[in-house]
């Protein structure tokens, strides 16, 4: 079994992943695949994400049962400590400043 989440990708990507896979939610698509159709819907994945972020989960014979991979921007990463995958999560990104609204011109 595999699961691919997908966050902020286009229409495009989300219809690609729909023609393999079924999707359960919102961007959280499910299916059953050998390894090699698996790396090429992640492969398409991989060209189309654009902006967006996402994450693959398919089952595997180790100890945790299953293995994973990312691409795209966001937080989380994985990262190999002694033979265990585990996920490392980076600080979120400084705040944009807010919008100062000029003297006189506020809402009334």
């Amino acid at each position: 079994m595999l699961v691919i989440v997908v966050e902020n990708v286009p229409p495009r990507l989300r219809g690609r992943l729909a023609v393999w896979l079924l999707e359960v939610r919102s961007g959280v698509y499910v299916g059953t695949y050998s390894k090699r159709v698996r790396e090429m819907i992640w492969e398409q994945v991989r060209q189309y994400i654009e902006d967006g972020n996402a994450v693959l989960a398919w089952a595997a014979p180790n100890d945790a049962g299953f293995e994973f991979d990312t691409c795209g921007r966001h937080r989380r990463v994985p990262v190999d400590l002694d033979g265990f995958r585990l996920v490392e999560v980076h600080p979120e990104a400084e705040a944009a400043p807010p919008l100062a609204v000029p003297r006189g011109r506020g809402v009334r």
